[in-house]
């Protein structure tokens, strides 16, 4: 048996150096790793950060001209525009709710100005009993024109508060519509009246009912009749109901002054009037009100109107058949 030992010392040197060789080339991969990880994470973050930044320069002063800038076709450029398109809805509804307030306030202000004022002018000096009563039944007729406008923004504000599907259920519309001439009776003190007309009854009742909250509704056809009798010659109101394609269809015309062709398209604004109404007490409200409500039963309203020979709206509820 022979044993033979040696060290060779040229392979543990070439082992060394190609340990060291190593660790120096594992060192410079981790430092170029991290290097081009940072420059790609920052190219990425990029858009994003530009973002933040225009996104934080945006607030109430100057949410109607500023918007984020949008480049490209990517998830960051999607987020951009959707955030615009949010922006869009905000800077309308602030602006809405600044010319409601506005134009609240104004209307508000007229009638307690002039209660105010003839209540001052009758205590300036000692009068007469039937000074007393024309000023009393001014002041009166003030009152109601207020508690009116109150009750139209109250209105206003329910149409928005009630859109929970929770608050709808059936409700018949033919047996609805029955019940208008009553209520205008009192709203108009005698003053109105109601023509119905129901030519087709169907043999189902899902033809004439729909899903919806029956307080709404009722403010709705109201005020459209109420409308069409004030405006009208003869202080008729004269609807009809009938089906079609399941829907419920009712119309409500007038034998009034109209509305000038060039102003239909404002009349669901709120507070606005046609300048032909104006010798007609009214806010401007009832119209808006309608719409709003149509909108959250998910209907549709038309009008077609003639100057000087009438108005008819066709208000269109999707039925149960």
């Amino acid at each position: 048996m022979v044993i033979v030992s040696a060290l060779d010392k040229y392979g543990h040197s070439y082992l060394g150096s190609l340990r060291q060789i190593l660790l120096v080339e594992l060192g410079v991969a981790l430092v170029l790793l991290v290097g081009i990880g940072y420059f790609f994470a920052r190219n990425m973050m990029q858009p994003v950060n530009r973002l933040v930044k225009e996104v934080n320069t945006i607030n109430a002063n100057n949410l109607q001209d500023n918007r984020v800038t949008v480049t490209g076709k990517d998830e960051i450029a999607s987020l951009g525009a959707n955030f615009n398109t949010m922006l869009q809805r905000l800077s309308n509804s602030f602006d809405l709710q600044k010319s409601f307030v506005s134009n609240a306030s104004h209307e508000l202000r007229t009638p307690l100005a002039s209660i105010i004022s003839q209540l001052q002018v009758s205590l300036s000096r000692v009068r007469s009993t039937d000074d007393y009563v024309q000023t009393l039944n001014s002041v009166l007729e003030d009152a109601e024109n207020l508690s009116d406008l109150t009750n139209g923004l109250l209105q206003l504000a329910q149409s928005d508060m009630n859109q929970q599907a929770s608050l709808f259920r059936e409700v018949r519309i033919d047996e609805l519509l029955l019940e208008l001439p009553n209520l205008i009776n009192l709203k108009q003190k005698g003053a109105g009246r109601v023509d119905i007309q129901f030519p087709e009854i169907p043999d189902n009742e899902d033809m004439v009912t729909c899903s919806g909250n029956e307080s709404l509704l009722k403010v709705l056809f109201l005020n459209l009749v109420d409308n069409a009798c004030k405006f009208a010659t003869d202080n008729t109101a004269r609807v009809t109901i009938h089906t079609e394609r399941q829907q419920i269809v009712i119309r409500v015309s007038d034998n009034g002054i109209g509305i000038p062709s060039a102003e239909i398209g404002k009349i669901f604004e709120p507070f606005y009037r046609a300048q032909n109404a104006a010798a007609v007490r009214g806010h401007g409200l009832g119209l808006s009100i309608c719409k709003r409500i149509i909108a959250i039963h998910h209907g549709q309203i038309f009008v077609e109107s003639t100057t000087g020979h009438g108005t008819v709206f066709e208000v269109r509820l999707p039925s149960l058949a």
